[in-house]
């Protein structure tokens, strides 16, 4: 196995989705609650929310990575994600992503050529990939 660079933990108690996570240094403390649309009370936040904000992240810093790469300037850029719940056709439960990535200073096939190689140097990506389906897109906003 490869040297670890960085490792963290968190723990789920009491219920899962409508328990408690925390990180063992303590930055994230949150009551987790079932989203409305699913039957639950929506008072917290859920993994599906916790999964888009860390893809979010990663992604962005891949974006950077590979634009600093390519000399490019990414200005004023931002990564949506939005990760999503489905049925699947075995009767199962599966997510899909779906990635948006917004760089204005940039013409549009250039931005989506950096989002295509950050969505291959991004760990979440690689990590997702052939499991579920991600898209990539570049938006206006």
């Amino acid at each position: 196995m490869a040297e670890t660079m960085y490792s963290t933990e968190a723990l789920s108690t009491g219920g899962g989705r409508n328990g408690h996570v925390r990180t063992t240094d303590g930055l994230i403390d949150l009551d987790l609650a079932t989203p409305p649309q699913m039957g639950g009370s929506g008072a917290g936040t859920n993994p599906e929310q916790l999964f888009a904000a860390g893809y979010a992240a990663c992604f962005h810093s891949a974006l950077q990575g590979v634009a600093r790469q390519r000399n490019a300037s990414l200005g004023d850029s931002s990564v949506g994600a939005r990760v999503s719940l489905h049925r699947t056709d075995d009767g199962g439960v599966g997510l899909a992503v779906e990635l948006e990535v917004v760089i204005p200073e940039l013409p549009r096939d250039e931005a989506q050529e950096l989002a295509d190689l950050a969505h291959q140097a991004c760990p979440y990506s690689k990590a997702t990939r052939g499991n579920i389906e991600v898209r990539v897109s570049v938006v206006d906003d």
